[in-house]
């Protein structure tokens, strides 16, 4: 008979680490958590200290640095995971650098046995242990003692039953090192500066048992401590069918001339994309879609990426957050990433329950971005609506356009094939006049309008008009050249 062992898996405490960690860290596992100076190693590895450390699982963190531990703890209490009451009691600091410094690895075992036996902690931290490392090598400690030192300590840990965590300043050259090879679990962590930009990033390298969320995730540390954001398709909201709405008559964007061009509104679940040059309407139109969801008892968030909506600037969004009918996502950090915006859109729709989003605009998102994500925004992009469409959340974007006058685009990142449906708005020149114009390019699955539409903007909102007359030129071309800009061969 086949016996299969059972791994506890333990929550580490940090938002979004479980998730890529794969359901979060193997209990009594020997890990490994590197990157370069000031990435956030200490701050990771206290935040999962105070998150798991209790009376009946105490922890044990080692401290082998050449700054006293107090200066350490000084800064890591402004973090809000930081617990003054549990030092001592459940988190136990012991510094063991004056046996580090002596560079016999044989007196580091020793020490760390006794402080072991003396606490019995169920989790160990060892901070740097490079440190350790680089002391025994100065003493002529060969790289065969130093290998078998790391294969003890790992052994030892794994026998009193501790989850244990190495912290060290290691970087891609130095992966030969033993310490990778003894490690059940690697976490890396790595920075840099673009422009006015810190960007932080994670990686599993490695994790025993389990299947991890492959790729570089990128990270923030706040006041609260870090947070990890997953790949959007991983963070997506739980497609739950009993919390999401019945699928019934499509939702009214909240102007009545759209609805008929759409072929009776908006199917649930759809997103769709209104582009438009500046000042024809386009968050209008958004706030239109949100009042008319706020009407029919739906809630609904907007996510600000160009001007938070205020009594001057969208009040009827701005009105709408104030009634508590919408929430606002409303980032000024210089360094986004698209699995970030999920993240925080996604907390906003979980507390609001909402069914109606807004991204105003795209043009803004992608300015918000640090210049390291723009270059696969659209792929980013696609995972972000997709994620959204899985769990019947309509949305809306709006995207910036720069009328021409001559042809008809769509989106100038080539956003067109990710939504499923579009409205294109834009200016014609009529008798030394500018009109605007709407038409509904696709809606995916569905009938829908193919008509040119005039329309107007007055203090009430939007209101569409008759067809336009086919008249030659009204598009800057002849009949045959409008027909083939509109059946979608406009390069995006």
């Amino acid at each position: 008979m086949t016996m299969t062992v059972t791994i506890d898996r333990l929550p580490t405490g940090v938002p979004g680490l479980d998730e890529i960690l794969g359901g979060g860290l193997p209990e009594y596992s020997f890990n490994l958590i590197g990157g370069p100076p000031g990435c956030g190693k200490t701050t990771l590895a206290h935040q999962i200290m105070f998150s798991l450390a209790t009376r009946e699982r105490p922890a044990l963190y080692l401290t082998v640095l050449g700054e006293p531990p107090l200066k350490m703890l000084r800064y890591q209490q402004q973090f809000a995971f930081f617990d003054v009451d549990a030092i001592g009691e459940s988190v136990n600091f012991v510094n063991v650098s004056e046996d580090a410094s002596s560079g016999d690895l044989e007196q580091v075992l020793r020490r760390i046995v006794a402080e072991v036996e003396r606490h019995s902690p169920s989790l160990v931290f060892v901070d740097s242990f490079r440190s350790v490392l680089r002391a025994s090598s100065s003493s002529g400690s060969s790289e065969n003692s130093q290998q078998l030192f790391v294969q003890q300590l790992g052994l030892l840990m794994t026998a009193w039953q501790a989850t244990t965590f190495m912290i060290g300043e290691y970087s891609a050259e130095t992966e030969a090192n033993p310490v990778m090879t003894v490690s059940d679990g690697l976490i890396w962590l790595r920075q840099c500066v673009e422009r006015n930009s810190m960007v932080r990033k994670m990686e599993i390298k490695k994790m025993r048992g389990q299947p991890t969320v492959p790729g570089l995730h990128t990270f923030r540390i706040s006041a609260a401590g870090v947070e990890v954001f997953p790949p959007a398709v991983s963070a997506a909201l739980p497609a739950d069918d009993a919390d999401l709405p019945p699928i019934g008559p499509r939702l009214s964007t909240g102007v009545p001339g759209i609805d008929d061009m759409l072929g009776g509104g908006l199917p649930r679940g759809y997103s769709v994309l209104v582009a438009g040059p500046s000042g024809s309407g386009k968050s209008i139109l958004a706030g239109a879609f949100l009042s008319e969801g706020a009407r029919c008892g739906e809630t609904g968030v907007f996510a600000a990426f160009e001007q938070r909506p205020t009594t001057r600037r969208n009040r009827v969004v701005a009105e709408l957050i104030a009634q508590g009918s919408v929430g606002l996502v409303d980032s000024r950090a210089a360094d986004l990433s698209i699995a970030e915006t999920l993240r925080l859109l996604t907390k906003e729709i979980r507390r609001m329950k909402a069914t109606r989003v807004v991204i105003d605009s795209l043009s803004g998102f992608e300015l918000a971005l640090a210049p390291t994500f723009r270059d696969d925004f659209r792929e980013s992009l696609f995972r972000m609506v997709t994620a959204f469409a899985d769990t019947g959340v309509s949305v809306l974007m709006t995207s910036e356009l720069e009328d021409r006058y001559t042809d008809l685009r769509f989106s100038p990142y080539g956003t067109a094939f990710l939504t499923d449906a579009i409205i294109v708005q834009r200016y014609i020149e009529v008798e030394s006049r500018l009109r605007r114009v709407m038409a509904v390019v696709k809606v995916r699955g569905s009938a829908h309008s193919d008509e040119l539409r005039e329309y107007s903007i007055d203090a009430d909102g939007i209101h569409v008009g008759d067809p336009l007359p086919d008249q030659e030129g009204l598009l800057g071309g002849r009949p045959k050249e409008r027909a083939k800009q509109a059946s979608g061969k406009d390069g995006s």
